[in-house]
């Protein structure tokens, strides 16, 4: 816990597309003291080392990564690439060639240049689904992550999901065993893929299995469900059943539901209704679906995220993931949400000024709620824990996914960025600023 001030920095809105006032952020003992107008706050009462002028950056909370997969980061090419592009190439790449020679420490290494990655974006907690039950030595890679999860205390908070990527119901107990052991172990978050199971009756008992199993353990159930361009696939509309008639709430999250862009527009209406009344959230990856999704397909080709706007609209939370990065299923990939946003701005056609706020709130907001609990504001008495972005603007952020000058924990600073290009007209030297 520390001390620090942050000058004339501009808090970034989530409900207008116009930057709002100029402030000051004091922060004592790691909880913001108080916001006042830009050069009404005492910088002299701070140490050199505990002061910062934004000169007019944007500043937002500390940001949330609600859907990532750790436990295969930094694996692409290895042993060899995925060159169909598609998801069933990766599972079969991570599932026959990766995991068996992968040890603890490998696990740890990946995973720890990764978490570094979301540090210096602005990242201070992650969501990452986690092989629990393919292998048996799949527990090298559950000790891996709570060993890290431990490690990184204080400085990115890590829940961990039981993520089991080969079915739950193929006849072989241990496969759920290994999946319930995984829960015993200390995981924080109940995890499935009902659409991989072999059959529609098998894919509907998995869900019933993990929304056992989260009140089992009274834990949160994120489960990976529908990813896929089948309109066929409708796993989604189980979930949302279970939910409502368990009273699950917002315990649960339906995690990328890609094969929402194929249904018809009537039946999604249905499931939309469903959804929000569940009180469930959704997930959606950009990067990692919008390159493995279509690939069946000739002309028009289908990209794979959700119905975005459409479930805002109907009260539904929607939270946006980076999913893999560097691995068999995504080989891009370097931990910014921004990029991530970006990539949404583009295929979403979420363009227009009006939707800058909208991609801000599902970052902060949505997927604060995916997480666990109210998204964090930059106001007295909330935690001290804030990213200045290299920008002036929410909408230039979004644009350029600049440096982070400036990561704060609870008042400490635990990342800094810089970013500087200089060009070279007529042999006078000239720096670049990607601003407006």
């Amino acid at each position: 816990m520390a001390d620090f001030i942050i000058t004339d920095c501009k808090p970034v809105s989530t409900t207008a597309f116009a930057a709002g006032r100029r402030v000051d952020i004091e922060i004592r003992g790691g909880r913001i003291d108080r916001v006042v107008d830009a050069g009404a706050g005492d910088p002299s009462a701070f140490d050199d080392n505990q002061r910062f002028d934004a000169d007019g950056r944007v500043v937002t909370p500390t940001l949330v990564e609600p859907h990532t997969h750790l436990f295969a980061a930094m694996t692409a090419g290895e042993p060899k690439w995925n060159q169909s592009g598609t998801l069933e190439e990766g599972w079969r790449l991570w599932e026959n060639h990766t995991r068996d020679t992968m040890t603890k420490a490998d696990y740890k290494r990946r995973a720890r240049k990764n978490l570094h990655w979301f540090l210096a974006n602005g990242i201070t907690r992650v969501r990452t689904h986690l092989d629990v039950n393919s292998a048996d030595d799949a527990f090298v890679g559950v000790e891996a992550l709570l060993e890290l999860r431990e490690e990184f205390s204080g400085l990115i908070d890590i829940q961990i999901v039981a993520f089991p990527i080969s079915c739950l119901h193929t006849g072989d107990p241990a496969l759920l065993d290994r999946f319930e052991r995984a829960l015993e172990m200390g995981v924080d978050v109940v995890g499935g893929i009902p659409h991989r199971e072999h059959t529609r009756e098998d894919g509907v008992k998995h869900v019933e299995t993990v929304l056992d199993a989260a009140a089992q353990f009274d834990c949160q159930a994120d489960l990976h469900i529908d990813e896929t361009d089948d309109p066929q696939a409708r796993f989604t509309e189980v979930l949302a059943s279970e939910t409502i008639k368990r009273g699950l709430g917002d315990r649960v999250t339906a995690s990328h539901a890609t094969a929402m862009h194929s249904y018809s527009n009537a039946y999604a209406d249905k499931l939309i209704r469903m959804l929000a009344e569940s009180g469930m959230s959704v997930v959606t990856n950009p990067m990692s679906n919008a390159v493995l999704q279509g690939r069946y397909d000739d002309y028009p080709r289908r990209r794979g995220h959700t119905r975005i706007q459409e479930l805002r609209e109907a009260g539904v939370t929607v939270g946006m993931g980076q999913d893999d990065i560097v691995d068999h299923f995504h080989a891009y990939g370097d931990g910014d949400p921004l990029k991530t946003a970006f990539v949404l701005v583009h295929f979403a056609h979420l363009n227009r000024p009006d939707d800058v706020p909208m991609l801000w709130d599902i970052m902060l907001n949505g997927n604060a709620t995916v997480y666990g609990g109210d998204g964090p504001e930059l106001a007295d008495g909330e935690p001290g824990s804030v990213v200045v972005y290299d920008a002036t603007s929410a909408f230039d952020a979004l644009r350029t996914q600049p440096a982070r000058p400036l990561v704060l924990r609870d008042g400490t600073p635990v990342a800094r960025s810089t970013s500087e290009t200089t060009v070279f007209d007529d042999g006078t030297a000239h720096e670049v600023e990607f601003e407006r």
